[in-house]
């Protein structure tokens, strides 16, 4: 697996309403539009919900989620699942990656 950190000045969504939960959750889509592909959130619950996510340039997850800084430089179709208990789950999703 090659890494691949997301472009300087690039964007994730990340569920903020959900910051505090636990576990933490990761999922990284292509790159289009300006953004990273990374989609973030705390908990148990996912949603596709346009409104789940918040936009926030990768230089700002430091603020909110300094534990995930490790895991942005994983590539497309991966995801990864983390806990305050040392938990760590890192896979690959093929579903993730469009042709």
């Amino acid at each position: 697996m090659k890494p691949s950190e997301p472009k300087a000045g690039s964007k994730l969504g990340i569920a903020l309403n959900t910051l505090g939960k636990q576990p933490i959750n990761g999922l990284r889509h292509n790159s289009e539009n300006g953004t990273s592909g990374w989609y973030i959130w705390c908990g148990e619950e996912y949603s596709d919900d346009e409104h789940f996510y918040s936009p926030l340039h990768v230089e700002h997850i430091e603020k909110y989620l300094p534990e995930i800084l490790e895991f942005l430089s994983l590539p497309v179709g991966y995801r990864f699942l983390i806990d305050n208990k040392g938990y760590e789950d890192i896979w690959y999703d093929a579903s993730l990656v469009k042709d």
